[in-house]
Formats: structure tokens, sequence, C-alpha cells
């Protein structure tokens, strides 16, 4: 499976459909790599003509800004909107809510106008038209346990499209005990992921309280939607000595369906 860069399309005269934005866990966590795989896979089996940014995609500036530093993010951003104009960039589909939230609702003031859509939307998308779908018994007698990611649910409102994918699998789909508009962060946002944790007032930390809720519905797997998320799901299902329960992308779930 080739996965072309928009450079390669230039040089064929060609534009793709639409360019995946792969961000800094999907390019550089080993563990984030994984999604970015298992979304490629499903865009080819789709015969979605698409393209990444390779070497030319920088980070989003999600982190600068959030850290609070909006001359750097400001850099970034620039510079990316000046590389997406240079080919023509209209639609833009990642697996990262934070690249989502920055390009959809932050790049407009700088002059970067898109359809953004996060993967979940366009996964739905592609099995509402049948260009993908599932199949049947690969997720049998399990128990998955849904965790909202705050960039994609309480930010952006996108609650429905995740949901509607885990409900086409053959398997008993659990809610967390807070969801939805009442979700709890996985600890991960903000640019946490990045430094150390503050002190709290409570030992027990963000993620492994998240994970903690999640397990009480007894699940086979958790499943979310955020490269972020994956990881600080992993690392507190490991704290609870728990590793029998798997955390997965929505994205990988669909590929094991289907066994890509």
């Amino acid at each position: 499976m080739k996965v072309y860069t928009l450079a390669e399309y230039a040089t064929m005269d060609k534009e793709p459909e639409i360019l995946f934005w792969v961000g800094c866990a999907g390019s550089f966590d080993p563990r984030a790599q994984k999604i970015t795989q298992a979304l490629a896979k499903i865009l080819h089996h789709a015969g979605i003509k698409y393209a990444v940014l390779g070497n030319e995609e920088s980070c989003t500036g999600d982190p600068a800004r959030r850290g609070g530093n909006e001359f750097i993010f400001q850099m970034m951003a620039l510079q990316n909107i000046e590389t997406m104009k240079m080919y023509n960039v209209n639609k833009i589909v990642t697996s990262c809510p934070h690249c989502f939230n920055t390009l959809k609702n932050e790049y407009p003031e700088l002059g970067g106008n898109y359809e953004v859509v996060h993967h979940t939307e366009l996964i739905q998308t592609l099995l509402d038209e049948g260009k993908i779908e599932i199949k049947d018994g690969a997720f049998s007698g399990m128990k998955i346990a849904y965790h909202d990611s705050c960039y994609l649910g309480r930010i952006n409102d996108i609650y429905e499209s995740p949901r509607n994918i885990l409900n086409k699998l053959d398997a008993e789909i659990k809610e967390a005990p807070r969801n939805r508009k009442n979700g709890f962060c996985c600890g991960a946002g903000g640019a946490q992921v990045f430094k150390e944790e503050e002190n709290s007032s409570t030992e027990t930390k963000v993620n492994h309280e998240r994970v903690e809720e999640l397990l009480t519905e007894k699940p086979d797997i958790i499943a979310a939607n955020c490269p972020f998320c994956i990881l600080m799901m992993e690392d507190g299902v490991k704290s609870k000595d728990k590793e029998d329960v798997m955390v997965y992308d929505i994205s990988e779930l669909i590929v094991q369906a289907n066994d890509w």
C-alpha cells in the first residue's frame, strides 16, 4: 500500500480528494503510528484518493497555544497554511481531535479555511455510503467501553459518529459513568502530555481515575478516538494491573473486524 505525499501528487499534475493530516503523535509515537496505519488502510480500502504532507507537515501549534506561547503557535500555523495553500488543500481528515480542533476552529482566523473532518466522521460516512463494510464476528460476545475525547466531544459536540460506528460492531457497547457533555478528561489535554502534573488535593492521577470508571463496566476493550487518550488509557490500564483489557482507537477496531 503506497501512501503518496502532496509533493508526489504535484509531480503527477494531480490533486488528491483529501489531505490526511497525520499529526505529531501519529508521526512519531510508536503506539499512535498504529492508528495512522489503520486510517491509511481504511482510506485505501474505501478507494479514497488521499495524500499526506510528509516532511512538509509541521505541528499545528496546538501545544504551544495551550501552553501560553501564542507567538510560536502563529509561526507554526502560518507556515502550515502557506504550505497547504501551495498545494490547494481544501479538505482535511485527521485522527487527532487536537489537530482537528486547531485546524477547524483556529486556523480560519489566520486565513486557513478548510473542510476539516475527524476520522470517525469520515469512517461513518464511508460506512453509510457502502464504501467500506464491517465483517460480523470479530468482536462477538465482547464488551467495549467507550471514552469520549474532550476535544472531539465537549469542545466540538461530536458524539454520535463514534457511537454509530461502534454500534455496527457485533459487541456490547458500554457507556462510561461520565459520558458525552459530562465526560471526564483522560488528563492529556491542553498540552498536559508534555509536562509534569501539578500538585493536587488527591493522589489519584486523572487518567487512573478515568480508567477506573471504565473498568466498572467490566469491558474486554476500551475504545477511544484520540492518540493522546489511547496513551493515557493504556497507562491507566497498566496501573490497575488490567493489561488483559485492550485499548484501541475506533479505526483499529474497523481494521481488526475486516482483517486488513
